[in-house]
């Protein structure tokens, strides 16, 4: 986490974090833009912001647009705050950005484990609800156009349902969302989310990719995502399970 502190540490830094959150998927040139520094030193600070994981970037055509990734600031949380404080008070669920349409979130995170282990963790129902909000992905045959259901003991009815786009184990999952867990979330309709699992060294990376959601789409939608995964990391590399909304909720 030292490289997250060290990229938190400086106020430009931040402010450019600032910004993506202000308005994510933004290009070099509207960043530059919007400071009064030279394009080589945004560059610099936005390469040690992707050198700390806080920062993703996409390729769209001739474009390369960056992303905030929230989820290492997730990780700090839930080692320290949140053992002190409610820990849906460093949630997302207040954001309200205005992008592009179709809005797409992409989170990234590198967890210390095999890509089977990992493909495991993600499409198995019992380990899914661990870090899950409680929640299991239940589905008869995990292949192409296959419907699934999230369901929870202590929920009501069904979570969420969707339909599996793509399978390539251990490497590819894509299906899409329809969220139930509140009338906010459902009046949202379908969504897509991908997981893509690269194998680096002794870890790998996970790319989660929640897009077609409406323009200002509700952050219930995609909010939970960085306490997701960083359960889904916790439990993989040390076998606990974090006392927070993302693994108790309805469990």
């Amino acid at each position: 986490m030292d490289e997250v502190f060290r990229a938190l540490a400086d106020p430009t830094r931040r402010s450019l974090l600032d910004e993506l959150f202000r308005q994510d998927g933004q290009t070099l040139s509207a960043l530059e833009a919007r400071f009064d520094i030279t394009r080589f030193g945004v560059m610099k600070h936005l390469k040690q912001l992707e050198e700390a994981g806080l920062v993703v970037t996409r390729r769209r055509g001739r474009e390369k647009l960056h992303f905030l990734n929230p989820v290492p600031i997730r990780l700090v949380h839930d080692r320290w705050v949140s053992k002190y404080a409610e820990p849906w008070a460093a949630t997302l669920s207040g954001l309200k950005q205005r992008l592009e349409s179709p809005m797409e979130k992409i989170f990234e995170i590198y967890i210390r484990t095999t890509p089977e282990r990992l493909w495991e963790a993600i499409v198995d129902p019992e380990i899914r609800s661990k870090y899950n909000f409680g929640a299991a992905m239940v589905v008869p045959e995990l292949k192409p156009g296959a419907h699934f259901e999230m369901t929870a003991p202590k929920a009501e009815g069904i979570l969420g349902e969707g339909e599996i786009l793509e399978v390539d184990p251990p490497r590819r999952l894509v299906h899409t969302m329809a969220a139930y867990f509140s009338d906010e979330a459902k009046a949202e309709g379908t969504s897509r989310v991908t997981w893509e699992i690269e194998p680096i060294g002794d870890s790998c990376r996970l790319v989660l990719t929640h897009d077609q959601l409406r323009e200002g789409a509700n952050a219930q939608l995609y909010g939970g995502w960085p306490m997701v995964l960083s359960g889904l990391k916790t439990w993989l590399e040390s076998g606990e399970l974090l006392t927070t909304p993302g693994s108790l909720m309805w469990g």
